[in-house]
C-alpha cells in the first residue's frame, strides 16, 4: 500500500508536468486558463487586498519571516544540532530559484494583458508564489519542528491552516492584479509542495532514526524445583 507520505509528492510531480505540458505546448488547459485568468483580474475582488496579498510573495517580506522562524528554531533545538534545521530550511529556500527560473526560461511564457508593454517572457511557474509557499511553509515547518514541548493537535491544525490561506490568498492576488495566469500559480504550488515535503522528512528523518524501541522487560525467571 502506497504511503500518504510518498503520495503527496507524486501528485506535485505528475500535476506539474502535466500543466506544464498544457501550457508548454498551447494546449486546452492553457486557453481555459487564459479565460480564467482574465475573469479573475476583472472579478470584484478588492485591489487593495489583492495587492496586500500579492506583496506577500516579495522576498523582502518572505524572506525575513523565515529568517526570524530559522533563529527561533536554532534557540529552541538542544545542541549539537541547533543549526541543521535551520540549515535545511536555507538550503530548500535556496532551490527556489535554482528550479523556478530554468523553467521559466524554457517556457518562455508571456504574461497577462495586464503587464507592462515590453514585460520580459517567463511567467511559468510564479516565482512569487513558490517564495511565499516556501519561505511560509518552511517557517510553520521549523515552529512545528519538535525542539521542544509538542504543540497541542489544535495549534498544529490552526498554524497549518492560517499557512495554506495565506498562500491561497498570495496567488489569487497574484491572478487578480493582473501579475500571472492561474496556472503560473498552480505549477509553483506543485514544486513547493514537492520541496517542502523533502524539508518535512529532513526535519523529522533525525528524530525518527533517533529514537529506540523500549525494551521487553524480562519476567523473572522462576526458582527451580
Amino acid at each position: 500500500m502506497t504511503s500518504p507520505a510518498v503520495l503527496l509528492p507524486a501528485l506535485c510531480a505528475l500535476l506539474f508536468a502535466v500543466v506544464t505540458w498544457q501550457v508548454a505546448a498551447h494546449g486546452p488547459l492553457r486557453a481555459l486558463d487564459e479565460r480564467l485568468g482574465r475573469a479573475m483580474a476583472g472579478s470584484g475582488i478588492p485591489h487593495g487586498v489583492a495587492e496586500f496579498f500579492a506583496d506577500l510573495g516579495n522576498t523582502a517580506v518572505a524572506l525575513p519571516v523565515l529568517a526570524a522562524a530559522m533563529i527561533a528554531a536554532a534557540f529552541r533545538a538542544r545542541p549539537p544540532r541547533r543549526w541543521l534545521p535551520p540549515l535545511a530550511a536555507a538550503l530548500t529556500m535556496a532551490v527556489v530559484p535554482a528550479l523556478v527560473v530554468p523553467v521559466k526560461n524554457a517556457i518562455a511564457r508571456p504574461g497577462p494583458p495586464g503587464m507592462p508593454a515590453g514585460a520580459h517572457d517567463g511567467f511559468f511557474p510564479s516565482g512569487h508564489t513558490a517564495t511565499a509557499a516556501v519561505a511560509y511553509g518552511a517557517a510553520v515547518l521549523l515552529l512545528l519542528h519538535r525542539t521542544g514541548p509538542p504543540p497541542s493537535s489544535r495549534a498544529r491544525r490552526v498554524t497549518i491552516t492560517g499557512c495554506v490561506l495565506l498562500n491561497v490568498g498570495v496567488g489569487i492576488g497574484l491572478v487578480r492584479r493582473g501579475y500571472h495566469w492561474p496556472l503560473d500559480v498552480v505549477g509553483a504550488w506543485c514544486l513547493s509542495g514537492m520541496l517542502l515535503w523533502a524539508l518535512a522528512l529532513l526535519l523529522t528523518g533525525p528524530v525518527r532514526r533517533g529514537r529506540r524501541r523500549p525494551r521487553a522487560s524480562r519476567a523473572p525467571a522462576s526458582p527451580g524445583r
